[in-house]
């Protein structure tokens, strides 16, 4: 990962970010009902409070424990402590069906089985499976064949749909703007 990021819209959080895959993920998992900025923020967070983002590490951590130091405040996500058992079971995850590496997941493989594998991680449906691979077309180059056709609205270059077109602060508040829009619409449609 040599791109550098500007998701968190914070320096040591972003530069977490662009230099582990595995924080990457995480943040994509912490990004619900939150924040995104904040859900980014998440995994440097976590690395700081616990000292690491090794999958295992994290996955064999005693649960109680965990979900303690992802509650504390300033709390890694709004539901801190439920949270803190996706990340675990997402660390579980990547150790024991990518032997630890994240990266694994999207490599030497199409994207549309990049995403079935996102979406068979504990906490990613199908747009955040998509949207991710999105991310990781668009901001890292990862884009193996097919990658629009299998993302679709999210591979749309030049978007402000998600994460995915995140690169500093005016293209954060231009997807949140679209997401606003969008559950306005939403919300007359069902009126």
């Amino acid at each position: 990962m040599a791109r550098s990021l500007r998701i968190a819209q914070d320096e040591s959080a972003d530069a977490l970010l662009s230099s582990d895959p595995f924080a990457l993920l995480v943040g994509m998992l912490l990004d619900q009902q939150f924040p995104m900025e904040r859900a980014f923020a998440g995994p440097a967070k976590v690395k700081e409070r616990f000292g690491s983002l090794d999958p295992a590490r994290l996955a064999d951590a005693d649960p109680e424990a965990f979900a303690d130091l992802c509650a504390t405040p300033p709390a890694v996500h709004r539901y801190g402590r439920s949270m803190a058992g996706r990340i675990q079971a997402v660390a579980a995850a990547v150790r024991d069906d990518y032997d630890g590496d994240v990266t694994r997941i999207w490599t030497g493989v199409e994207t549309a089985e990049v995403v079935r594998r996102l979406k068979a991680l504990p906490g990613f449906g199908d747009q955040k499976a998509r949207i991710f691979a999105a991310l990781l077309g668009k901001q890292l180059g990862v884009r193996p064949d097919g990658w629009r056709e299998a993302i679709g609205p999210y591979a749309e270059e030049g978007s402000r749909r998600s994460v995915a077109d995140v690169t500093d602060e005016t293209s954060l508040q231009e997807v949140r703007d679209y997401k606003k829009a969008a559950k306005a619409k939403a919300k007359a449609a069902k009126s």
